[in-house]
């Protein structure tokens, strides 16, 4: 017999305290899931289908760190079935057959159903989606597919229309500012064994830099806690810190999709409504995000022609 001088914890224990700040942080029950009371409030929607016990197949649509991933894992808890995380980035049809056989016999023989939760549903191709058709129209599966993208041009329409769209807002400032507070003083999964303490200036300075994403927040947090204890006042978090930490925020935009074609939309707007600030934001906005000023020049050019016209034929030549 061997004794050990350094005994291993389990390897859940291990793996828990690995697993970045975030992830630990995942609500456990629905009374600790912050935001989109437009679907879970009293006589919502996915309310009343929680207390029912009967989830459809859905599509969750929305920006990241909006709690798509934590809001399907409690929904599987909640009606008790089976909870199969399934990512679209790596897998294909042959992992789809051998996960939909298993609920299949899951079903067939201990009577529990599965919610199968596809991360990037929209990576997957037309293919790949028609797998899934047969399985959620019999009910082997609960199908819950998340996506960034509209899923009007990304999901086929044989499976939009067996699946219910929801979509999903960014968090506003306070109620990220509820999960820091929590996160800072949760003893169990938090910050709160550490010590560390941050002032309501400093949680609302996150909150605003996050910008609706919950996981943004979170991950600046566990950061600035990091800097805080190799910095000259150990355990405290400052705005110094947290603008060490946050170096430069990477904005929410895209090339060729929606948030492309939202900037742009209000960029218009702004300048039909008169309203320079406006115009001007939305213009940095897109420049500070990469777009192409060539691109915006040619979008100014047309508004010049088509928008404004004759009524100021100068438009154009300015």
């Amino acid at each position: 017999m061997t004794l050990e001088l350094f005994p291993r914890e389990p390897a859940s224990q291990t793996s828990k305290k690995a697993a970045p700040l975030a992830d630990r942080m995942r609500p456990r029950s629905l009374e600790e899931f912050v935001g989109q009371s437009h679907l879970l409030g009293e006589g919502k929607v996915l309310r009343i289908a929680l207390t029912q016990g009967e989830i459809p197949s859905l599509i969750f649509w929305g920006p990241p760190g909006t709690g798509k991933t934590s809001l399907a894992m409690l929904i599987a808890s909640h009606v008790q079935a089976a909870f199969v995380p399934f990512s679209a980035v790596t897998a294909g049809i042959k992992e789809i057959k051998e996960v939909i056989a298993e609920a299949d016999r899951r079903l067939r023989g201990a009577g529990q159903r599965t919610v199968l939760f596809v991360d990037e549903i929209h990576r997957f191709n037309k293919a790949q989606q028609d797998a899934f058709l047969p399985h959620v129209e019999r009910g082997t599966i609960t199908l819950i597919g998340a996506t960034t993208e509209n899923p009007s041009f990304e999901v086929i329409a044989p499976l939009l229309s067996r699946t219910k769209v929801l979509v999903l807002q960014p968090l506003s400032d306070p109620e990220v500012g509820q999960i820091l507070t929590r996160a800072l003083t949760d003893t169990e999964r938090g910050l709160g064994r550490t010590g560390v303490q941050a002032a309501p200036e400093v949680s609302e300075a996150i909150a605003r830099w996050a910008n609706g994403d919950a996981r943004a927040a979170l991950n600046l947090l566990e950061l600035s806690a990091r800097l805080a204890a190799a910095g000259p006042d150990p355990g405290v978090i400052t705005l110094a810190v947290v603008q060490e930490a946050a170096q430069h925020k990477s904005l929410l935009y895209d090339k060729a999709g929606e948030e492309h074609y939202n900037l742009i939309s209000a960029l218009h707007k702004s300048l039909r409504g008169s309203d320079p600030d406006a115009a001007l934001y939305w213009l940095a906005r897109m420049l500070a995000s990469g777009e192409d000023p060539l691109y915006v020049a040619r979008r100014l050019v047309r508004f010049a022609s088509e928008d404004i016209g004759n009524a100021d034929p100068r438009a154009l030549t300015l």
